[in-house]
């Protein structure tokens, strides 16, 4: 008759987080469950240290006397659903989460899109129904001393220059741009992308003085566009 007095489990359901507020409600639902868990384990203590498989029957299958028979049942029911509650709640706070990393990838590739679109449109030689191309070369190296910073980041004789720190073929107008990057640069590593036997290829150049002329030791020429 005790146990059948004892409460039902619940089946309450959190709906499925979506946001962080959400995953936050659920971790609060999971800290309460966790809580009831612990005050219905208490119970069992408090009733000679009865734990969840102790038996509630004597040596000759008599209910026992010493303990609540009706607090004990209940408090094992209580954890039993505690404990099932509990589960479900960590399982949807684990697919919350999985969706909001999924979420916040689809919207960084979304902003890199606007991004490039966003660039594209400033292009007054492209009109909207003409795709962007790859990125071209903007200037060309024609020679470099041994041993000079150029030679020692790996840049070669024909290497085309496609992007060189913050110039690139967009905002290139003149070899003063390189120079000023440069000049402003020195002693710090830079980008450097070429293209070399129509293959790129990204260097690490460090504008440096050494013993020859200039911080690079190579000769670079504009390409015509």
């Amino acid at each position: 008759r005790a146990l059948d007095q004892a409460p039902r489990c619940r089946g309450r359901t959190v709906a499925r987080a979506m946001t962080v507020s959400d995953i936050q409600e659920l971790m609060r639902r999971k800290d309460e469950i966790e809580a009831q868990i612990k005050a219905n384990y208490e119970v069992l203590e408090s009733q000679k240290g009865v734990g969840m498989n102790e038996p509630l029957v004597d040596g000759e299958d008599y209910p026992r006397s010493d303990v609540d028979l009706y607090q004990v049942r209940t408090a094992r029911h209580n954890i039993i659903c505690l404990q099932n509650d509990h589960k479900a709640v960590m399982k949807q706070v684990e697919e919350a989460l999985h969706q909001l990393h999924a979420r916040d990838k689809e919207k960084q590739a979304r902003d890199i899109a606007e991004a490039q679109n966003e660039a594209m449109s400033h292009r007054p030689d492209l009109s909207p129904s003409e795709s962007p191309c790859p990125p071209r070369a903007f200037a060309k190296v024609n020679s470099i001393s041994a041993g000079s910073p150029a030679s020692l980041a790996g840049l070669q004789v024909d290497d085309e220059i496609v992007e060189f720190g913050s110039v690139n073929t967009q905002n290139f107008q003149s070899l003063q741009n390189v120079g000023s990057v440069v000049q402003h640069s020195e002693g710090k590593p830079l980008n450097v992308t070429v293209i070399r036997r129509g293959e790129r290829h990204q260097l690490r150049l460090v504008p440096t003085r050494w013993v020859g002329k200039g911080l690079l030791g190579c000769n670079i020429v504009p390409l015509q566009r």
